[in-house]
């Protein structure tokens, strides 16, 4: 059996910077009161011409080069988020299209908060049964786009960004040691999202919405959503440790997803492990869902929170309901990029000639079809109309 190793990992956040006082602007709020609730201070929000599918290729781009490998040597891009652009084409493929990935399957997992869990459980599962050797697994949200402005209890709480790892096959043991997934469809009204639709950022007056909060942006039950959480996070972190036959002494690193630091306090309490070992970036982040276990990640790697052998443990929760977990053994240090000048342009210019690629094959299929001609034969809509003959 292979072992799924982590061998590249990378993050992107949008420039833009949204504060908590800047939101107090046009809701009823305040800087203190976003704190003490939920410990955030401020989130990334993505830009006019940024899109989910191209926050989650410049996380990947970034991944693929902690990893020295090319995008033609992957076998499968899984792309985990609540925001797609498209129901199809799938966020993946156009991720896919945009590395030059030619040899990889794609696809999206809905999962909410829980995607990345899914994704890396899936992705490490295919490398397991030798089915693939390298998989590029990616969280990507775009929720400011799906978020009443106008409603306090839930625009405080999101941002945008995106956090990919790739994966690869070894016979050495170690990478993805278990993983545990649960859901609780009976929980689904508690946190959801009819579907998407872009509701950009209010300028200030407030003018977007006229008659209240808008039911097609994210809906959360937040009392209720915060004691399933703190229920489970302990339940499913203790579940995957036996699993993979640790306790939790033998862990040195928790990365939850970045939902609320109350929930992340509560699940250190029940579990007797000390809170310093929960990493933590959600006061600058945000809950950024399906994204934000590879950001706090990225930026653990990036604080020197991990060495060789240490045993990590990746713990999300979110809508559906979903939740799950999963252990690594970390066994991989950060490797300074020592590329020379010309090997970086040459990096850059594969993404070039790959969004070019893409459009030659566009146009050589529309010439393909001029020349080729329709196959469908003719028809005007009175002959639709008319009764067939009788027999």
């Amino acid at each position: 059996m292979k072992h799924a190793h982590i061998v590249g990992w990378g993050a992107y956040s949008p420039e833009r910077v949204l504060t908590n006082d800047e939101i107090a602007n046009w809701v009823d709020t305040n800087d203190e009161w976003i704190r003490a609730r939920t410990g955030i201070h401020e989130r990334r929000i993505a830009g006019a011409k940024e899109t989910t599918a191209t926050l989650a290729f410049e996380a990947a781009a970034r991944a693929l080069s902690v990893a020295r490998l090319a995008p033609s040597q992957l076998d499968m891009v899984i792309v985990a988020t609540s925001t797609p652009e498209h129901v199809f084409p799938s966020t993946a493929c156009r991720v896919q299209d945009y590395l030059g990935a030619k040899r990889a399957g794609a696809f999206d997992l809905s999962a909410a908060c829980t995607g990345f869990i899914y994704a890396l459980s899936m992705a490490s599962n295919a490398i397991a049964t030798g089915q693939i050797e390298t998989a590029l697994v990616i969280g990507a949200e775009t929720l400011s786009r799906v978020v009443d402005w106008h409603d306090r209890a839930t625009c405080i709480i999101f941002g945008d960004g995106a956090g990919a790892l790739v994966l690869k096959g070894s016979d050495v043991p170690g990478g993805v040691l278990a993983s545990v997934l649960r859901s609780d469809g009976s929980g689904g009204n508690l946190l959801s999202l009819r579907g998407v639709e872009h509701m950009p950022v209010p300028t200030l007056p407030p003018n977007y919405y006229a008659n209240g909060h808008d039911s097609r942006a994210i809906q959360m039950q937040g009392r209720q959503v915060f004691r399933f959480a703190t229920r489970v996070v302990g339940e499913v972190i203790a579940e995957v440790l036996e699993k993979a036959d640790l306790i939790p002494d033998d862990v040195q690193l928790v990365v939850p997803h970045q939902a609320n630091g109350r929930i992340i306090s509560s699940a250190a309490k029940r579990l007797g492990m000390p809170e310093e070992r929960f990493f933590m970036n959600l006061d600058r982040m945000g809950n950024t869902s399906a994204a934000s276990i590879p950001l706090a990640l990225v930026d653990a790697i990036r604080q020197g929170r991990l060495r060789p052998n240490d045993n990590v443990v990746f713990v999300g929760f979110g809508g559906g309901l979903t939740w799950g977990a999963s252990v690594i053994k970390w066994d991989v240090l950060p490797v300074p990029d020592e590329r020379t000048w010309q090997q970086t342009q040459w990096r850059k210019a594969r993404y070039v000639w790959a969004r070019l690629r893409s459009r030659l094959r566009r146009f050589g299929r529309q010439v393909g079809a001029r020349i080729a001609g329709s196959h469908i034969p003719e028809a005007s809509l009175k002959d639709a109309d008319r009764r067939p003959p009788d027999p």
